[in-house]
């Protein structure tokens, strides 16, 4: 099997808490789960425990964009203590009652050592889609708004060149990873990561000029460590 270098990593990123700010990684190992100590912890609305989608996110609380997660013990990240710095300055431990008392009335926190994923373990997201995007609406946007963990930067010229790799596996370091499927976004894209301030234009662009889809979704084919400048190989 031959493999056709398509791009490098530009950018890892993982959410300790789900919908909380992301971390930045230089390197990172990467299981069935996903990245290690992605989105291992998540809060849950008051009363919505038996629904489909019980969590507490950007979607209903803007202002989770200013809470910043990270583990104080890196190198072992799915047992390291999770702390989270709040818009207020405090740092508080994820599951400290204080902390959820902030979200609001009656929210709780859980840890699922699976990962709390909407949908697959892996986004991947270019850094042409962002661009290309950027130049629809006629704005600059960061990629951040669309929480990626991996951020390629591809060789190719198209702008949204991870449309093309739905189907393949990609190597990425040690990692294969496979894109199953184009990612369908929501409405958290329309919140800006530094003001928490919504502009309904940007879901509404995409939704407008790509089927509501910017990056993709993968699942992991093999175990492996991933880093920044790692280049990423289509496999024919």
């Amino acid at each position: 099997m031959s493999a056709v270098e398509v791009g490098r990593i530009a950018a890892l990123l993982r959410y300790p808490v789900k919908s909380m700010a992301g971390e930045r990684l230089e390197q990172v190992d990467v299981s069935w789960q996903g990245l290690a100590g992605d989105r291992r912890w998540a809060f849950i609305r008051d009363g919505l425990e038996r629904s489909d989608f019980p969590w507490l996110t950007i979607r209903e609380r803007p202002d989770m964009w200013q809470y910043r997660p990270s583990l104080l013990e890196p190198d072992r990240p799915d047992a390291s203590k999770t702390v989270v710095m709040t818009p207020g300055g405090d740092e508080l431990d994820v599951a400290d009652p204080a902390l959820a008392a902030q979200l609001g009335l009656g929210v709780r926190v859980i840890k699922q050592n699976r990962g709390v994923f909407d949908w697959m373990p892996l986004s991947l997201l270019s850094t042409q889609a962002v661009t290309a995007l950027s130049q629809l609406v006629g704005a600059e946007l960061g990629f951040e708004r669309f929480r990626p963990n991996l951020l390629v930067h591809a060789r190719s010229d198209d702008g949204f060149p991870e449309d093309a790799w739905v189907g393949s596996e990609l190597r990425i370091g040690q990692l294969v990873m496979r894109v199953d499927e184009r990612d369908q976004r929501c409405a958290m894209t329309n919140v800006d990561p530094a003001t928490s301030k919504r502009d309904p234009t940007i879901l509404r662009m995409i939704a407008r000029e790509r089927a509501a889809c910017l990056g993709v979704y993968g699942s992991v084919v093999r175990q492996g460590r991933v880093a920044v400048g790692d280049p990423v190989s289509i496999e024919r």
